[in-house]
């Protein structure tokens, strides 16, 4: 009889600091090539949609010689991405990044577009899609991981990506979203490519469900209603004279153990934003999420409402897909992925192999490959 031994478990931590200068070099150095032959060879559509790809994202990043566990290699590999693939040269450009970077998306958006001869309407298109699926990560998934990383990747003819990563302060774990524009039918239902990360949360609230169908649009028909009514129906669910259990728990432990807590109706809500959306009269959840104000409280409680009062409860289920690599050898948190690796490693062992680059960096690469196969 086989006896089946768990030897460990593996953590991704989020690492702070940053990446030594002679590293990020030869990463800008060896992705460049890698980049090259790979548009060269397949075209630039293709090189997004392996962007795209979590397993192929991972990959590369362990191919460049960054920790294969580390959130880190979200926000290093997309920024030698951006400095290494030059709109000009590759027809490829990437914007936004970590932090207040991300703000600049926008404008960087209209940079890129105008070096590619792209239409205004186009360009607008653009920063809609990338300010959509900032919106949707931040707002109608919420599992406790606010975004403080935006990349968006913009091909000549118009075709994108996204990459983006949330940080969880509660237990310090990352979560990284993949999107790619022909894989997209909705923004609102199931738009991913894939939500990757190493913790999953026993409650989340994930709005673009295909479950949360009926409680989008009951949603939506609350807000265009006045917002004296969704007021009123708010304090129905939660009476003045009620009091809460969080009252009794030290203010520290709260929030660390009850960031998300599903039965928990928001305190306060945008009024202002419901207001607009009064106005606006929203014709789905897709415009209901677009309008300015409406977060992460508004969102909550619309759907609370829902599910209290009108029986249509949005989804509770955590969207998360283990994880941030191909899976572990003990079958924790599932079975390698044998298939995925094996063919991330080849694409990615040819094109070190037919890159123009030094021995040096092309021996140190292929060993990093070579560590996966032992």
């Amino acid at each position: 009889m086989n006896v089946v031994r768990r030897s460990g478990y593996a953590v991704l931590p989020l690492h702070g600091g940053k990446a030594p200068r002679w590293l990020v070099r030869r990463m800008i150095k060896l992705s460049r090539e890698i980049a090259a032959i790979i548009i060269d060879e397949f075209g630039r559509e293709e090189f997004l949609r392996r962007i795209s790809e979590p397993h192929w994202f991972q990959a590369l990043g362990c191919v460049l010689g960054y920790d294969w566990h580390s959130s880190g290699v979200t926000t290093v590999l997309t920024g030698v991405l951006k400095t290494a693939i030059e709109p000009e040269d590759f027809g490829i450009a990437v914007c936004g990044g970590k932090g207040k970077t991300s703000l600049r998306t926008p404008d960087e958006i209209v940079e890129v577009g105008e070096k590619f001869n792209l239409s205004t309407a186009k360009i607008h298109e653009l920063q809609y899609a990338s300010r959509m699926s900032a919106k949707v990560d931040n707002t109608a998934i919420q599992a406790g991981y606010p975004l403080y990383h935006h990349a968006f990747f913009i091909c000549e003819n118009g075709k994108w990506v996204v990459v983006q990563q949330g940080m969880s302060m509660a237990d310090r774990t990352a979560r990284r979203y993949h999107w790619l524009c022909e894989k997209i039918e909705s923004y609102v239902v199931e738009p991913h490519t894939a939500i990757v990360g190493n913790a999953r949360r026993e409650k989340a609230l994930d709005m673009t469900a295909k479950e949360s169908e009926g409680c989008r649009k009951v949603s939506v028909d609350l807000a265009k209603e006045k917002p004296k009514k969704i007021m009123n129906l708010i304090k129905s669910v939660r009476p003045a004279y009620q009091r809460s259990l969080l009252e009794w728990i030290p203010k520290a432990k709260a929030e660390k153990e009850y960031a998300i807590n599903f039965l928990y109706m928001p305190l306060n809500l945008n009024w202002e934003a419901l207001r607009k959306a009064y106005e606006i009269q929203p014709r789905n959840y897709e415009e209901l999420l677009g309008i300015r104000g409406v977060g992460p409280a508004t969102i909550r409680g619309l759907a609370l409402i829902s599910e209290l009062i009108y029986g249509e409860p949005p989804s509770w289920k955590d969207p998360v897909k283990y994880s941030f690599a191909y899976g572990g050898k003990d079958g924790v948190p599932y079975p390698v992925n044998r298939k995925a690796m094996d063919e991330s490693i080849r694409i990615l062992e040819e094109a070190v192999k037919a890159a123009k680059i030094g021995d040096k960096e092309k021996m140190r690469s292929l060993r990093s490959l070579r560590r996966f196969l032992s």
